[in-house]
């Protein structure tokens, strides 16, 4: 016998606002659930060159660090920042009085602009997608319960248009409309815990950065230029 409960007789009874609400939802899901995969691999990725700080500081020389750091930061999270760092001091050592605001600029405010630069560029491209997975976490269930109510509407009305109230006529359709704030949650949940679990991972990988800035700051404002056009920490 043909089945006339479930989603399926739902969709087949429902209008183009029952449709819309759902592909709605099918759309939130499917975007929050690329953020989530891709910020997990990305976010695996950066966790794994953890090493790459730890062999930075191992390293003999300046360019020996930032191609130990390379080999290992396969998100270039740690990388650009060092490497411009450098630039930036290189280029505040050079005797070119006028020609460039950069040139003309305190050494350490101008390496301290390029590492803030750098965080900021880092903490954008962490920060990516969090929006989005905050706004179906927060939104998905009221998009599915406006389907709910929609549909539980329509199932009174033909109930009423029927002339006769009985519960097993009723209790059908308003199953069948709550799916969509069943399927609300489903969209949402993910969306929140994804959210929260990646903001955390986020502070720490700031946090790293930020430590990392400074004593990459430290480093290049307290060196002092040797022959091969390196930098030393002065003793």
């Amino acid at each position: 016998m043909e089945s006339t409960t479930g989603f399926a007789h739902y969709w087949a009874q429902g209008d183009a606002v029952s449709h819309t609400v759902a592909y709605v939802l099918l759309l939130m899901s499917v975007a929050s659930w690329y953020y989530i995969l891709s910020k997990a691999w990305s976010s695996w990725r950066i966790r794994a060159g953890s090493n790459a700080l730890e062999d930075f500081w191992q390293a003999p020389t300046l360019a020996d660090a930032i191609g130990a750091m390379q080999g290992l930061d396969s998100e270039a999270i740690y990388t650009p920042m060092a490497e411009r760092a450098a630039a930036a001091a290189d280029l505040s050592n050079r005797p070119q009085p006028g020609v460039s605001l950069n040139a003309a600029t305190d050494p350490g405010e101008l390496i301290t602009r390029t590492l803030r630069r750098e965080i900021n560029r880092v903490s954008a491209r962490l920060e990516r997608g969090l929006t989005l997975l905050a706004s179906v976490g927060s939104t998905a269930p009221f998009v599915g319960l406006f389907g709910t109510v929609w549909g539980i509407y329509h199932a009174l009305a033909a109930v009423s248009a029927s002339g006769t109230v009985q519960i097993d006529k009723v209790a059908g359709p308003v199953g069948e409309a709550l799916i969509m704030t069943a399927l609300g949650l489903v969209v949402a949940i993910p969306a929140v815990l994804a959210y929260n679990a990646f903001t955390r991972i986020n502070r720490v990988r700031l946090a790293e950065l930020d430590g990392f800035a400074h004593d990459l700051h430290a480093y290049l404002t307290t060196g002092e230029r040797v022959g091969n056009g390196e930098r030393r920490a002065a003793s």
